[in-house]
């Protein structure tokens, strides 16, 4: 019979795992080497799979392909800029994203097929509402509830104000370089804030055509450059006031809008449920509820007119200070939040640039007068924002930023400049900016234009 080792006896040693051969762990790097979140070796599969399609003559436009291509591009396009020196502080991401594969359009470097298959999925499948619903209702139902009434009522007072002083500058700027008050009002400085291309450039157009007798093609394309030059100039300046506040953090919130707010709820069982934001279930119950308000927005605007995101984001709202969402629930919607941020957005940037920023119109309005008017015009509505937000308790580059989304290419605008400024959580308040913001300057616009402009 065996003898029992002695109770002081130390443990019987454990043979340790095989260690990983040095070939498995250059993979494991590998693959742990991310261009954004797609791993490297993951990236030339796609490229590799892409190619197969390419040469096949038909690229697949379902959503399966479009995540691979789409994330692939994206964040290569980011990678990209996010390593340029002393350009990435300007947000050369966003703007390589969205700019780059316009231009490799034009130039024809993206295969036709390739190019098919992106607008077909970009056109069919309610990408960017998607993602604009994701941000917005996450965004607010992550948002302290206490300071959000006051930050809405606030942001219209830098909002206008700015509006009312670009006017003035862009028109007068304009009028000193020769273009003369009507064409600088009416043709670059109120498509500049009218809302983006479908809400903006397209009613104005036709409203222009009906009161003038002109051909409604020939006043859009006149005015679309205008559009995409202000979006692009107010990305730049976002992402230049994302490196001021690094350097003086007494300017900005990071994201916040005044002082005092927070990005999570402050209920007292908050700590208790803290693991609903990694719960399968309860990401995918936010998102369908999110969906569900997208949903309710698009039959108000079917039945009434009423704009679908503008209705989409009264009801997070009144959902947030009522409490209709469940602190679990809201929890959720901001995780949903996060990932969309996180993971989607430059997709979705590189999307639109393949499928609506057509790099000819962009480059038809490089004339020195029309850049200096613009320019003039988006500097005097965020630096009006940035002066004003002291007078009413806001963050001076957090206003500033929302007053540049009033300049932007509409939701798509909104997207690319809060990108650049690294501060999507501002999207409700930009969406106000845009939605509402352009809706009064085409409604003022046409008005005049009916009896001064014809």
């Amino acid at each position: 019979m065996s003898q029992a080792p002695p109770a002081d006896a130390p443990p019987l040693a454990q043979a340790a795992p095989d260690a990983p051969p040095a070939g498995l762990r250059l993979w494991w790097s590998l693959m742990d080497f991310r261009i954004g979140i797609v791993p490297l070796p993951v990236l030339v599969v796609i490229a590799g799979v892409a190619a197969v399609f390419v040469r096949a003559g038909e690229v697949p436009a379902d959503i399966l392909m479009s995540i691979a291509v789409l994330a692939a591009g994206g964040f290569l396009c980011a990678e990209v800029g996010r390593r340029t020196p002393l350009l990435r502080h300007l947000g050369l991401a966003a703007i390589l994203a969205t700019f780059a594969p316009s231009f490799l359009v034009y130039v024809h470097a993206l295969p036709k097929p390739l190019v098919k298959s992106i607008t077909t999925f970009t056109d069919s499948s309610n990408f960017l509402y998607l993602f604009i619903a994701a941000i917005i209702v996450g965004s607010i139902l992550g948002m302290d509830r206490r300071m959000l009434i006051a930050g809405f009522a606030k942001i219209f007072i830098p909002l206008i104000l700015g509006s009312v002083a670009a006017f003035g500058v862009g028109c007068s700027v304009g009028v000193a370089l020769g273009l003369g008050f009507k064409h600088t009002l009416f043709k670059i400085v109120v498509p500049i804030m009218a809302g983006g291309v479908g809400e903006g450039a397209v009613p104005l157009s036709v409203g222009y055509a009906q009161f003038s007798h002109q051909p409604q093609g020939g006043l859009f394309a006149e005015v679309l450059p205008i559009v995409m030059l202000g979006s692009l100039t107010a990305i730049v300046l976002a992402g230049a006031l994302n490196f001021v506040g690094k350097r003086f953090p007494s300017l900005t919130g990071e994201g916040r809008l005044q002082p005092g707010e927070q990005d999570v709820p402050l209920e007292a069982e908050a700590q208790a449920e803290a693991h609903a934001n990694s719960d399968p279930q309860t990401i995918g119950a936010a998102l369908l509820m999110i969906v569900t308000l997208y949903l309710l927005g698009a039959v108000a605007q079917k039945l009434w007119q009423w704009p679908g995101p503008v209705v989409m984001l009264g009801l997070a709202v009144a959902m947030k200070l009522a409490r209709v969402a469940s602190p679990a629930l809201e929890r959720g919607a901001y995780a949903t939040y996060r990932f969309f941020s996180a993971c989607v957005t430059y997709p979705l940037l590189f999307a639109i640039g393949v499928a609506k920023t057509p790099w000819a119109k962009l480059i038809s309005a490089f004339n020195l007068p029309t850049l200096v008017t613009i320019v003039a015009t988006v500097v005097t509505l965020m630096g009006t924002g940035f002066l004003v937000a002291r007078f009413v308790r806001i963050y001076p580059i957090e206003a500033a930023i929302v007053n540049a989304t009033h300049s932007g290419q509409g939701g798509t605008g909104d997207v690319a400049i809060l990108t650049a400024a690294n501060r999507m959580q501002l999207m409700p308040f930009a969406q106000i900016a845009t939605r509402i913001g352009g809706a009064i300057t085409v409604t003022i616009a046409l008005i005049a234009y009916a009896h001064f402009g014809g």
